[in-house]
């Protein structure tokens, strides 16, 4: 009889950064960086040129509400998160830092441990990325909606430029793929006005189809679309 094949997972180590935010692959997610131990976990990143982990503060967390969490507290992160690319950064005033980021990867966190100063490090396994699937044609409408989201945001940003107020990240990144479902599911589900848990619940779908399938009800029943 053969042995049973063993099937092996490719697993890497991420710092965690715990947030009341959903980030998902494609998204850009500017963040004020203060606490040493993230400030620590920034540096680190950009002397390495690599990601961290951005994950949802667990519902069930004793840290999940910010008016409870106290400085160093370690939140308890969902399982499911989306690694972060830090792609500008400036430090405006003394110890506290702005940095944009941008989603990449989704991962599983598998095992994670709190280090004495609070920074959760975790050991990961990497998620599939959507299957990049052309949007239906009964979805054409969210793709229609987004991109009217689009120009009317860079109008916005444009207005704001040339009347002298100071640059922010723009909430979407480029290059647009209005044809691909799940890009398009992915920036819809950044704009909704839902509870971050059902953003969480989306993101960890593993279809980028279904995800927008999903959305295009919500739409639908709230009589957006």
């Amino acid at each position: 009889m053969n042995a049973p094949a063993i099937i092996s997972i490719m697993t890497t180590e991420l710092a965690i950064f715990p947030l009341n935010a959903v980030l998902f692959p494609g998204g850009v997610l500017p963040l004020r960086v203060f606490e040493p131990r993230y400030m620590d976990m920034v540096r680190d990143c950009m002397k390495t040129q690599s990601r961290f982990g951005v994950c949802l503060i667990a519902q069930d967390s004793p840290t999940a509400s910010e008016v409870m969490r106290k400085p160093g507290d370690a939140a308890t992160p969902e399982a499911i998160g989306c690694t972060a690319e830090i792609t500008q950064w400036d430090m405006p005033d003394l110890g506290v830092l702005h940095i944009s980021t941008r989603g990449h990867e989704r991962f599983r966190i598998l095992q994670r441990r709190t280090e004495p100063n609070g920074l959760i490090r975790a050991e990961v396994e990497m998620l599939a990325a959507d299957p990049r699937v052309e949007v239906a044609a009964e979805y054409g409408a969210c793709a229609q909606l987004l991109a009217r989201i689009i120009a009317e945001l860079e109008e916005q940003f444009d207005a704001a430029a040339k009347e002298g107020e100071p640059p922010k990240p723009f909430p979407f990144a480029e290059p647009y793929d209005l044809a691909d479902a799940g890009w398009v599911a992915n920036r819809l589900c950044e704009v909704l006005q839902v509870p971050n848990k059902a953003k969480q619940k989306l993101m960890e779908l593993p279809d980028g189809n279904e995800r927008l399938a999903i959305v295009n009800t919500y739409l639908h029943q709230r009589k957006v679309l």
